[in-house]
């Protein structure tokens, strides 16, 4: 596992080989609300947040630029 740190906000550990992330719901709770923070002073071009629905599909592999601040810690 690899620890990244949020700051004062706690700390992310992801899994180096594969796809997996863990947090403590504390530092859960701290990235949704700087999500939405990112998204309140971000400019009209950024995304809203998704609604997660049972048809979702896993989004294509390829790079694309940050539609949301969670996207910029693991890119």
């Amino acid at each position: 596992m690899v620890t990244r740190s949020l700051g004062a906000d706690g700390g992310v550990s992801q899994c180096p080989d594969g796809p997996g992330v863990f947090l403590a719901r504390a530092d859960l709770g701290s990235l949704i609300e700087a999500e939405a923070d990112w998204h309140r002073h971000a400019s009209q071009a950024t995304a809203p947040l998704p609604r997660i629905t049972a048809d979702m599909q896993a989004p294509p592999s390829g790079r694309t630029p940050a539609r949301a601040w969670v996207e910029t810690l693991f890119g």
